[in-house]
């Protein structure tokens, strides 16, 4: 017997052939697949190690039905993805939300009631979880289900309700540098032949700089020699809450050479537009204003 984690064990009557149990292999101690196996039952949700005997077999996760979506009713900003999903796409998700929220894999598997090695797995490989996996993984992470499949990618964020006592404040100057100074995707509005533009950028903050790459002749580009705007934030559509920065100044084009080595060696990421944009431009803030909307 041989067995992969996220396969099905069955245990089955030999007097009747009947199921009488059934569980998700969630760990395995052997490289070859051989027993013995962690075994998450369906009917308890225990893990426990089992050494299978002659009455069960191994149903291979590759040639089982998809669960069944939740079928409850869900808030529009949960509608699923018009991109088909792929099995690696939940490990992808659950991985960030994991390491945005700086959590070991060991912190979320026992959150989760899950083997830290199939979590392991879920994060490393295509494969699909079953509901309860699911379930309890979306708990751990704070997030939800359907979230967790894709549910909401084509919306804009904030389609949740105002809370019941929301609070706006002004942001000092040092929360602004600690929000700015994450990375990640921000919006620099430029004016463009076309017109007023608000365009998103992968960008990176150094010193007090805010840089990003771009194409020459690309509408970002427009920055270049001009006083632009860029502004980064971050809603919780849950709790209803968020928060944005707003930096105002002037966008040269970094020529130097050993400067645009530094920025290309310290990026965190490449543009997720593609293609080649090897024109970094940087904005030197001269003002930085921050507001955060907190509820009780």
């Amino acid at each position: 017997m041989r067995a992969h984690i996220g396969d099905q064990l069955v245990v089955e009557s030999p007097a009747t052939g009947a199921t009488r149990r059934d569980g998700e292999i969630v760990g395995i101690h052997h490289e070859d697949g051989t027993p013995p196996y962690e075994v998450r039952w369906s009917d308890t949700n225990d893990v426990t190690l089992v050494f299978p005997g002659a009455d069960a077999h191994v149903q291979h996760f590759e040639h089982r039905p998809e669960a069944d979506p939740v079928r409850a009713e869900r808030p529009v900003s949960d509608k699923p993805s018009r991109r088909p999903l792929d099995p690696g796409d939940i490990g992808r998700r659950a991985a960030h939300e994991r390491r945005r929220q700086r959590l070991t894999r060991a912190e979320v598997a026992d959150r989760a009631g899950m083997a830290a090695s199939y979590l392991a797995y879920l994060e490393e490989r295509p494969a699909n979880p079953n509901l309860a996996a699911l379930t309890g993984l979306a708990g751990a992470l704070g997030t939800t289900v359907a979230r967790l499949r894709g549910g909401g990618v084509d919306l804009p964020p904030g389609g949740g309700e105002a809370g019941h006592h929301p609070e706006l404040r002004e942001l000092g100057p040092e929360e602004c540098r600690d929000r700015l100074s994450t990375h990640g995707v921000g919006r620099v509005a430029v004016a463009t032949a076309d017109g007023l533009a608000v365009l998103p950028v992968n960008y990176e903050v150094v010193d007090d700089g805010i840089a990003f790459r771009t194409a020459p002749g690309a509408a970002p580009a427009a920055a270049v020699g001009t006083d632009v705007a860029f502004e980064v934030d971050h809603v919780d559509d849950a709790m209803s809450q968020g928060w944005s920065v707003l930096a105002l100044g002037p966008a040269r084009a970094v020529t130097e050479p050993e400067a645009v080595r530094r920025l290309t060696e310290r990026a965190h990421t490449k543009p997720w537009a593609g293609g080649d944009r090897p024109l970094w431009v940087l904005i030197e803030p001269q003002r930085v204003t921050g507001r955060r909307i907190d509820n009780d």
